[in-house]
């Protein structure tokens, strides 16, 4: 995820040393107080609340950091999915407050987070629209996008559109830009971009929001309900985790590099073992 290349460039290292928040595996052992899992269970989790440490072949974790894996589901699909799909959840519908018929525009719909806000908007309801590259259009259209803007050919700013709600997951565009376009009680969540992007918005995103128009920020937090949901939406095939890439565990330098390059389209996984 961006939360672990983005701390390892700003030198804020994890409480186990370890980064990783998304996992997927089999339990090996149980604490004796612990009573939901026993050896042998398949579950996901998100350890981003809980000191991270996934890129490892074995980590402890509490019990409220895990649910069961469902048998259908992949263990690659599942441990792609915890903070990147928690974050559009998140952002679509606790800061966004998205409704049914509205019109979405999801700037950055290539990536992990992106590639999970086009499908969580539509079951939804609403009426999406994808900012992303060229190599990326088909893939935001076959996620269920009703239109796609090539940001390459056209400038989304200026096609005269407004919409109810706007998530910047990617780019560099000003606050002031993403306001005008806007309806007039419209929402714009703010869930990544460029650091200095997001600097701005932490720091002038409320001043901003007086007014009927609001500017918000997301951090997605652990939340052992919205992943049982999620992962429901994952096994009846209501979405889907879009996996680019897959490197075993010791290049997982080599993954954080690409993942950092920013050209990820959907998610990269770290194989422990073998599949």
């Amino acid at each position: 995820n961006a939360a672990d290349y983005r701390s390892m460039k700003m030198g804020f290292i994890p409480k186990r040393k370890i980064f990783g928040a998304d996992i997927a595996g089999r339990v090996e052992l149980v604490g004796k107080n612990i009573r939901q899992f026993k050896p042998g269970d398949e579950v996901i989790g998100d350890l981003a609340g809980y000191g991270f440490g996934g890129f490892a072949e074995y980590v402890t974790a509490p019990e409220k950091a895990l649910i069961v894996k469902p048998e259908k589901i992949l263990f690659e699909e599942a441990a792609a999915l915890p903070m990147a799909a928690l974050t559009a959840l998140q952002a679509l519908r606790d800061k966004g407050n998205i409704q049914k018929g509205q019109k979405v525009l999801i700037v950055g719909s290539g990536g992990g987070v992106g590639t999970f806000s086009v499908q969580l908007a539509k079951y939804f309801g609403a009426v999406v629209t994808g900012v992303c590259s060229s190599k990326n259009v088909e893939q935001t259209s076959s996620l269920g996008a009703d239109f796609v803007i090539d940001y390459t050919k056209e400038d989304f700013a200026k096609n005269n559109m407004h919409y109810d709600l706007i998530l910047a997951i990617n780019g560099n565009r000003s606050l002031s830009t993403y306001k005008k376009i806007l309806t007039s009680n419209g929402i714009y969540v703010m869930v990544g971009g460029s650091l200095l992007q997001i600097f701005k918005s932490l720091l002038f995103g409320w001043l901003m929001s007086f007014g009927s128009k609001k500017m918000r920020c997301v951090a997605a937090k652990s939340n052992k309900n919205d992943l049982e949901f999620l992962v429901k939406l994952l096994e009846d095939g209501q979405i889907k985790s879009v996996i680019e890439r897959r490197y075993p565990l010791d290049k997982t330098a080599d993954a954080i590099k690409y993942l950092s390059e920013g050209h990820a389209r959907g998610k990269v996984v770290i194989n422990v073992v073998s599949i």
